[in-house]
């Protein structure tokens, strides 16, 4: 399996011969309020042939119209039910709208729709593959439900946003260390920072670095991989 972080909540999950695209964002400057940080590490032409796209919500920096437009007609678009209708109007032909605790096949594939807390509907997703289980939060706010979450699954990966402006739009440093005991996962990659806000005042100061020293104030023995534009993690097969 690999992962790699395509910029800001954009990554392509590689695994069973499929690829999987998450919250499409390819906008290279941002909006009057937030400035993108760094390019996308690929166009989206080059992404045009994933086997599936997952969108966690509606919100303009992870639904790309120009990339749905883009897509071939068949390729499956798994997005929060109530916003189905939503992310059709935005270009997306096969959109499946999927509830928390519902799950779809991709081939070899399971794809678990979790719950997610958020500003519009939202969901996470729970990615099972090649005996390893990959959750991607989306944008959520800490809260209760995550330790379900690592309850019914054993996490290999998850991949957490981590908020660095205000008003928050994900988890904070703190928020984001109780969501890693909750879910317990082997190896975190905080995502969802490709954003930040045009006025100074509006930043936070919370990093990635932050939450790591959070997380190891805390006593959690948990590793985090801190994945740059383009960069990818590759899970590495067990040798006897």
């Amino acid at each position: 399996m690999k992962i790699t972080l395509i910029g800001h909540n954009t990554l392509l999950i590689e695994a069973a011969g499929a690829r999987i695209l998450t919250d499409p964002y390819f906008g290279p400057r941002g909006n009057p309020f937030y400035m993108r940080l760094s390019p996308p590490a690929r166009p989206p032409e080059a992404l045009r042939e994933v086997d599936a796209v997952l969108v966690s919500h509606n919100h303009w920096d992870h639904i790309d119209r120009h990339f749905f437009r883009l897509l071939p007609g068949q390729t499956p678009i798994f997005a929060p039910h109530l916003t189905a209708w939503e992310t059709r109007l935005y270009g997306g032909r096969h959109v499946v709208g999927l509830r928390p605790w519902q799950s779809v096949s991709l081939g070899e594939i399971e794809i678990h729709a979790v719950p997610a807390v958020h500003l519009v509907p939202t969901v996470g997703f729970v990615i099972r593959a090649e005996g390893l289980q990959i959750y991607f939060a989306g944008d959520t706010f800490y809260a209760p439900f995550m330790k379900q979450i690592g309850d019914r699954f054993a996490l290999d990966v998850a991949l957490i946003p981590v908020t660095t402006y205000r008003p928050p739009m994900t988890m904070n440093e703190r928020e984001a260390v109780l969501a890693t005991r909750d879910l317990a996962p082997r190896l975190v990659i905080p995502v969802h920072l490709g954003l930040d806000m045009r006025l100074p005042l509006l930043r936070t100061g919370q990093t990635p670095q932050g939450y790591i020293r959070r997380l190891l104030e805390a006593g959690l023995d948990i590793p985090v991989k801190l994945l740059k534009e383009g960069e990818t993690w590759q899970n590495q097969p067990v040798t006897s």
